[in-house]
């Protein structure tokens, strides 16, 4: 079997499992093949806890699910080093960082220290407990959430950590036809005679590295891989665009949405069944990867302006070369 054909079974199983939700399902997969970070915002109850969960089944690796609160200290993301009194010497407890999925849930109630320290997770894939520095597994994502409701009581994530999540995305509520089939799902998973349907052909990790490395191979042309450079110089000199981009724009997007936008272009089209980038796939994420790293204007914000809404103002106004 293909690692098109694999992944593209495990997108049919999620979506049958996550009702009314293909968008995150599928930004979940483009993370995994683009081996980033995923934060997503939505209101409870919108299925983000059991969509990574029942990713964790239809791949082969293990998941771990931390509630985030504001007395969570970093050992307990991380781990600690145990005193053995039998041997006199200190062991190295992981935490619970140390799994292949990993949900961090109501990230922004953390404070800095954790914040900071999942931070390194993320970026180096490793934690430092004391002297030492502990490698992460080979295939590690974070899936963090935010709950855009409540904010009492929450931490804002800093500019510097929200780039290091490949993708911001937000979730909706679902159509009343989707409504109606979570209504139907969820009556089948509480009845004691229903069993919930098992994935034919789990994914190996060794197939989720062969088809991350499908993706980066995956033929982008110059005037593409041109069109990326353009939508990121845009945002840092917004003026050659138009004064009104000038005024909304306090700062641009790092380099590194400049290597997100390549990678989730790549993997888009690799899971649409191509075998070349085109500027649709470019701009079916531009918004996820832009969202969270623009920074707008006292101006913008005043005005109603959105970093959606200026996403969008960039993509009419960047030609695709």
């Amino acid at each position: 079997m293909s690692t098109k054909t694999a992944l593209q079974g495990l997108r049919n199983w999620l979506d049958s499992q996550i009702v009314g939700q293909p968008h995150l399902t599928d930004r979940l997969l483009t993370a995994l093949i683009a081996d980033g970070h995923l934060l997503v915002e939505g209101a409870p109850g919108l299925a983000k806890t059991k969509a990574i969960k029942t990713l964790s089944e239809g791949i082969e690796g293990d998941f771990h699910r931390i509630q985030f609160t504001p007395d969570l200290l970093p050992s307990d993301v991380t781990g600690t080093d145990i005193y053995r009194p039998e041997n006199g010497t200190f062991e190295f407890q992981a935490g619970p960082i140390f799994h292949n999925l990993v949900l961090a849930d109501e990230i922004n109630r953390a404070p800095a220290k954790v914040q900071s320290a999942l931070l390194e997770a993320m970026a180096e894939r490793q934690i430092s407990v004391g002297r030492s520095t502990y490698k992460l597994p080979p295939l590690f994502l974070v899936m963090a959430t935010q709950n855009p409701i409540e904010q009492e009581g929450t931490y804002p994530l800093p500019e510097a950590q929200l780039d290091r999540f490949l993708m911001h995305v937000r979730v909706d509520f679902p159509d009343a036809t989707a409504e109606k089939e979570i209504l139907r799902l969820s009556r089948l998973e509480a009845s004691a005679v229903a069993q919930k349907p098992a994935i034919s052909d789990v994914v190996t990790q060794e197939a989720i590295f062969a088809a991350r490395a499908e993706a980066l191979a995956t033929h982008m042309a110059d005037p593409v891989e041109e069109y990326i450079v353009q939508l990121t110089d845009a945002t840092r000199n917004p003026a050659k665009y138009g004064d009104d981009l000038a005024k909304w724009l306090e700062f641009g997007v790092s380099p590194r949405a400049t290597i997100s936008l390549d990678r989730c272009s790549r993997a888009h089209a690799f899971m649409q069944g191509k075998d070349y980038v085109s500027p649709d796939d470019v701009q079916a994420v531009v918004h996820d990867v832009f969202r969270h790293r623009l920074i707008l204007t006292f101006e913008a914000e005043a005005s109603g302006q959105t970093p959606d809404g200026i996403i969008d103002e960039l993509v009419q106004r960047v030609a695709v070369v």
